[in-house]
């Protein structure tokens, strides 16, 4: 069988399980199991755990459960609603001055948090209910938390970015920085929609009522604490202190300094964290060694090189490649999970930009930047059933699909820019210490 139709069998089989029902992780499992007793044979079989082991005896993989309790601490110890209540009062005189603080509020917790579902559901929570108490209008309310929730999966620390650098051994540090300039570049796409579209038609947002000064300084003892440890973090990877696995548990201790010191961290929260924790973990642990198995399977077939020597050979455009593949990520977001997406497509993707000349950090970001888009698109959004869990009955999944287009669109738009603009991912990794 010529290369390109065993590559075209072995990926529709992949997604026939999947859309099956059948979850990513065994599905992976499944079809690696299949192609490794056809083509290395029962012999073979070894590799699976040879393999696995292989992956997952890696310190950078460290990281991950650590950044997952820290955001489920500081999730269960209210720093969220701290953040939001302070930032509503200073953007109490703008248009849509809520849904700003929202967006504000998303983009702070995906500071430490590190996943864009748990940071629309720590948002949402608080900000969804008390907009539409305030007369907000449903599709805005739930489309810009939800978009703004996504923003999780791209500003560090962000666990995709973490699988990404150690399935091609890239540096952590330079796709956490390299994401922070892209994440800030949507927020404030968002926020500027936000305004624009609210003092067009007033209706949509209340006017909320005047605060004072004295009010806004008393509101920010809120949120020195999270900002503390989110700037803490950030200097530490821009300047090299410390590895992302260590800043990881540095910051696990201060979350849950900050939240025993606000006296809200229960143990029975505490316990919460834990499980919610592990539960996720092995969720993205089954995951990379299925995928893991996978891509060892492909390279022993040598189809993504045979892929990359053929777009070579055919002198395609470098830049319609890209193109064509954050075509094929957008549909493959509609249908996949964005942790299943990359694992299934980096070992085929990352030989290509190579042979192509592609910085390996910028299609990363770039990469994560798509991924964020796949949270709010239907019908697999994880972020719209998110918000749909949190609204209030009134409120259908039809209307935070209306609500979160305009947003799709703005994602769109920042993924064109950081194609076009390389630099926007790239400059302050430039800049770092080595």
């Amino acid at each position: 069988m010529e290369w390109w139709a065993l590559l075209i069998c072995i990926f529709a089989a992949l997604l026939l399980l999947i859309m099956v029902g059948i979850p990513i992780a065994f599905s992976l499992g499944i079809l690696s199991l299949v192609l490794v007793l056809i083509f290395l044979g029962p012999n073979q079989l070894i590799v699976f755990s040879a393999t696995a082991f292989g992956q997952i005896n890696n310190f950078a993989l460290v990281a991950i459960p650590l950044f997952i309790f820290m955001a489920e601490v500081i999730l269960h110890s209210g720093v969220s609603t701290d953040a939001f209540d302070m930032l509503a009062k200073w953007t109490a005189r703008l248009p849509g001055g809520l849904a700003v603080a929202a967006q504000l509020t998303c983009t702070l917790f995906a500071s430490v948090s590190g996943a864009s579902t748990a940071t629309a559901a720590a948002v949402g929570s608080i900000a969804v209910p008390e907009m539409l108490s305030r007369g907000y209008d449903k599709r805005l309310t739930c489309g810009s938390i939800a978009a703004g929730g996504a923003l999780g999966a791209l500003i560090p620390p962000s666990i995709y970015m973490i699988l990404y650098g150690t399935l091609v051994e890239e540096s952590i540090g330079q796709l956490f920085i390299g994401g922070v300039l892209p994440g800030l570049m949507l927020s404030a796409m968002f926020i500027t929609f936000i305004i624009i579209r609210c003092s067009f038609r007033p209706g949509l947002a209340p006017l909320e009522k005047d605060v004072t000064w004295a009010e806004r300084w008393r509101s920010l003892h809120k949120v020195w604490a999270i900002l503390f440890l989110a700037v803490a973090m950030l200097l530490s990877i821009y300047l090299g202190i410390a590895t992302p696995s260590e800043i990881a548990g540095m910051g696990c201790f201060l979350a849950l300094a900050i939240g025993f010191a606000g006296g809200r961290l229960s143990r029975r929260a505490l316990g919460g964290a834990f499980l919610s924790t592990c539960r996720i973990t092995c969720f993205i642990g089954w995951i990379l060694v299925a995928a893991t198995v996978f891509g060892y399977v492909l390279s022993y077939l040598k189809l993504p090189q045979q892929l990359s020597e053929w777009l070579i050979q055919q002198s395609a455009s470098p830049f319609l490649v890209i193109v064509g593949i954050n075509i094929l990520l957008i549909f493959l977001g509609c249908i996949m999970d964005p942790a299943g997406i990359l694992l299934v497509t980096i070992p085929i993707f990352v030989p290509i930009i190579k042979a192509l000349g592609f910085d390996p950090v910028w299609f990363g970001v770039m990469f994560v930047v798509n991924m964020e888009l796949a949270q709010i698109t239907p019908p697999l959004g994880l972020n719209l059933f998110i918000i749909k869990s949190i609204a209030p009955p009134d409120v259908q999944l039809k209307d935070i699909l209306i609500g979160s287009w305009p947003f799709m669109i703005l994602d769109l738009i920042g993924l064109a820019l950081v194609i076009l603009f390389p630099q926007i991912i790239l400059w302050l990794p430039s800049t770092m210490l080595r």
